[in-house]
């Protein structure tokens, strides 16, 4: 019902052409071979209206989770080691004391190596749904991660701040 070519024949197309972007088709259609149809041509997900903002948000979250690439077990930067598999941050071969959150934090930046995370990203992607950290508490546990990862905390060399923006791990 796009104007020109519909949604099904621009799925279709896409996969056709190697394109591995999750595709969620938003639709009135609403019939069962109508859905059938649109996962079978490549579609990821099928939603059909109404539909609440929130549903919307968690598909997307979870189609985004599902395409997100595999993470080696360990991962390593400067002298420093992210273990995945057993839940450790070892610096120089010893293990580091971490907080939940802290792990929670270092694992998000890991994962989105080289990408820009908003503070606001990172409460959707670290904290709890019901909290509502301030910037000033975001800011204070990346200090802390900081001083756990850096040779020089106060001159980061991986965690590194985007004035104005947020934070970039380029480790």
């Amino acid at each position: 019902m796009l104007p020109g070519k519909d949604g099904y024949a621009i799925c279709r197309e896409l996969r056709q052409a190697g394109v591995r972007t999750p595709i969620l088709m938003l639709t009135a259609k609403a019939l069962e071979a109508e859905k059938v149809l649109g996962l079978e041509l490549g579609a990821d997900d099928y939603l059909t209206k109404p539909f609440g903002a929130l549903e919307l948000r968690a598909r997307v979250k979870a189609l985004l989770r599902r395409a997100a690439p595999e993470t080696a077990d360990v991962y390593a930067f400067g002298d420093v080691e992210v273990d995945f598999t057993r839940g450790e941050v070892r610096r120089a071969g010893a293990v580091l004391d971490t907080t939940p959150l802290e792990w929670k934090l270092l694992t998000t930046f890991v994962r989105r190596r080289g990408r820009l995370m908003t503070r606001e990203r990172l409460m959707d992607e670290v904290w709890r749904p019901d909290s509502a950290p301030t910037d000033r508490v975001i800011d204070n546990h990346v200090m802390n991660l900081r001083r756990k990862i850096e040779p020089d905390p106060l001159q980061p060399r991986y965690l590194t701040s985007v004035r104005g923006m947020g934070y970039r791990f380029d480790g």
